[in-house]
């Protein structure tokens, strides 16, 4: 049942209080880890050794020692642990409660129990254990991996060290400090040592503890101190806050993330866990997540949303007013599966924010929501979502082979050569069609540490009848190179409507100001299919026509605007994922001003928002096919 299955019928919110008190039942199903019920493993039914019925793991059932374990309650324990890591943390694991502050057993939640399921999978198949994991808040997702480390050092090896890594060194230590409570309060009766299980220094170390007569090391350390974890022997790693690492010009959270991982080896029982908050869209994390979501990683991709976290509902003190005043949003959670409990703790705690926005950065409802920019976000993050389903890593990469790499001999086009090291990505060959393309230019700087230059190729005639982006350039070249490549691609694709950022090439601050207008008026004389648009003579006072557009704010306001719309109604088809990522952090200001947020890149969302706004401008198709023909000069 969904919320538009209800209206004013009689009887009708009969139903869906019935729906309601299913889904809350459902909810509430008993959990206990001592007898095996509602476990997310397979369990088979057994008696313990004081005649109570369980039930335990199949691994456990199939285990030939468990015939020898009936009669005696300890060696029974002892085995269970080893297979049944709930009963194990129930047993021997204390924790605090965030609600009382008290310290209680380790019982796991419901998403916790999620979350085991996935990684017992990976144990019990014999694969290593990677994961990737969204975090909501206030669910214990670290708390639970911890653990599950510490179940493997304390139970199941010797010798096998791990890692906990976070973006700053205290987080670390607070997660470490939850072994140190766990060793603490671990029941003598059931430790397999002489002594007790504790962590003492290693060999001096600040960093590292090794816990006694398991051998086991376990090492904090932070993204800020790469060094102190750089070649040491983890068999585990567990890497925290993975969205907040930084990147500085000498490191990257992949490049350090790699180094850790790489000495893991790829066998049963090692783990890697990547967990954080969302932080934006770009960054590893993201990109990572993305990946996994994918099937393209090694990593399983978890993520919690909020209304699966118990905590997270309020009583109801009219069901039928509440269900008469739902907003769009609050049908989507009802028919996501929210029990209306659910639906008006969320209507309660949006009043402590002062946008929509805000609230699903804090609790997501979808990973989409979890990564969506906050307030100042222009973009709808539906939108750009919606964009990600047409992204496709099926593209051929390479360059364009010409006569050569400048003006004229640029636009003698041979055809497209394959290059693994090239910067061109063709997702659609040039097809037939008048008028079909517009090549968009926005223009970067020489070096790697400036921004990007990008050639974006739309496409116009596209099967369904959205405008879709054909192919893409993007990287760091001269820009005498850059306009012969803009128009090599845009002969390439029919002799395309070239339309050119202009700012770089026209601005006196230019350091080649001189030049930068040759290459305008270059381009001017040898491609034949140029945008202009009429720009005012400051000296005569009269309407001039220019190569190029122009982006100040009125005009930067102009594409902007029409793009928001595009990407809300689906209206033309993305296919690079780095443009949904620019999109999402494309802000606007204080002031009013639009741009990319600090340290990010706006340069292939211009490419759209110039190049789309022109497309949908050009008038019917007029058959420009004869490249010898005389090309009409339109002024837009």
């Amino acid at each position: 049942m969904n919320a538009s299955d209800i209206d004013d019928n009689p009887g009708g919110m009969t139903a869906v209080l019935a729906e309601n008190a299913r889904r809350t039942a459902a909810a509430r199903c008993p959990y206990d880890p001592v007898t095996g019920e509602g476990s997310p493993l397979t369990r088979l039914p057994a008696t313990d050794p004081d005649g109570n019925l369980c039930r335990i793991p199949a691994a456990m059932a199939d285990d030939p020692a468990l015939p020898t374990t009936i009669r005696d309650r300890h060696a029974w324990c002892s085995l269970r642990f080893r297979h049944d890591f709930e009963f194990w943390a129930a047993t021997c694991v204390r924790i605090k409660d965030k609600l009382t502050g008290r310290d209680i057993p380790f019982t796991l939640n419901r998403p916790q129990r999620r979350v085991l399921a996935t990684l017992e999978r990976m144990r019990l198949s014999q694969r290593p254990v990677r994961l990737i994991m969204l975090k909501a808040r206030q669910w214990g997702g670290s708390t639970l991996v911890q653990m599950y480390m510490a179940w493997i050092q304390c139970i199941h090896h010797r010798n096998w060290h791990s890692l906990i890594c976070a973006h700053v060194k205290d987080t670390a230590a607070t997660i470490r400090g939850m072994y140190t409570k766990m060793l603490a309060s671990y029941p003598d009766e059931y430790r397999e040592e002489d002594t007790a299980l504790e962590f003492r220094p290693f060999e001096r170390s600040t960093n590292t503890r090794v816990i006694t007569g398991r051998d086991c090391r376990v090492t904090v350390g932070s993204s800020e101190c790469q060094e102190a974890v750089r070649g040491a022997d983890f068999a585990m790693a567990h890497l925290s806050e993975v969205a907040f690492w930084r990147a500085t010009p000498s490191q990257s959270p992949e490049g350090f993330i790699r180094a850790i991982c790489g000495g893991i080896a790829r066998q049963p029982d090692t783990l890697i866990v990547l967990e954080s908050t969302a932080n934006g869209v770009g960054n590893y994390f993201h990109s990572e997540w993305l990946r996994s979501e994918a099937g393209l990683s090694d990593k399983v991709a978890v993520f919690v949303p909020w209304y699966e976290i118990d905590i997270y509902a309020a009583p109801v003190p009219d069901p039928a007013e509440l269900w008469a005043t739902l907003s769009d949003y609050e049908k989507r959670l009802w028919r996501l599966g929210c029990t209306l409990e659910q639906i008006q703790w969320y209507r309660e705690k949006m009043r402590e924010y002062s946008s929509h926005h805000l609230m699903q950065a804090e609790f997501p409802t979808t990973a989409a929501e979890a990564f969506a920019n906050t307030g100042s976000g222009v973009f709808s993050t539906e939108g750009i979502e919606a964009l990600r389903e047409g992204c496709s890593d099926s593209y051929r990469l390479g360059e364009l082979s010409t006569a050569s790499p400048l003006l004229p001999g640029a636009m003698r086009v041979g055809g497209f050569i394959d290059d693994p090291c090239g910067h061109f990505k063709v997702w659609s060959p040039p097809g037939p069609g008048p008028e079909r393309y517009v090549v968009a230019v926005d223009i970067g700087g020489r070096t790697d540490r400036a921004d990007f230059s990008v050639i974006a190729v739309i496409d116009r005639g596209a099967p369904d009848g959205r405008p879709a982006i054909a192919a893409q350039w993007r990287g760091h070249i001269d820009h005498d190179l850059l306009t012969a490549k803009a128009a090599a691609i845009a002969a390439w694709y029919g002799n395309a409507l070239l339309v050119v950022e202009s700012n770089s090439l026209e601005s006196s601050d230019c350091p080649d100001a001189d030049n930068s207008l040759t290459l305008l008026s270059a381009l001017n004389r040898h491609y034949p299919n140029l945008y202009r648009r009429r720009s005012p003579d400051s000296a005569t006072r009269s309407l001039e026509q220019r190569v190029g557009f122009h982006t100040n704010r009125h005009t930067k306001a102009m594409v902007i605007s029409h793009l928001i719309s595009l990407v809300r109604d689906g209206a033309y088809v993305e296919r690079d994922a780095d443009a949904c990522n620019e999109l999402a952090v494309y802000e606007r200001d204080p002031s009013g001003r639009y741009g990319a947020r600090q340290g990010c890149h706006d340069d292939i969302v211009m490419t759209r928002a110039i190049g789309l706004w022109v497309a949908a401008q050009i008038p019917e198709p007029v058959d420009l096919s004869a490249i010898g023909r005389p090309r009409p000069r339109r002024i837009y």
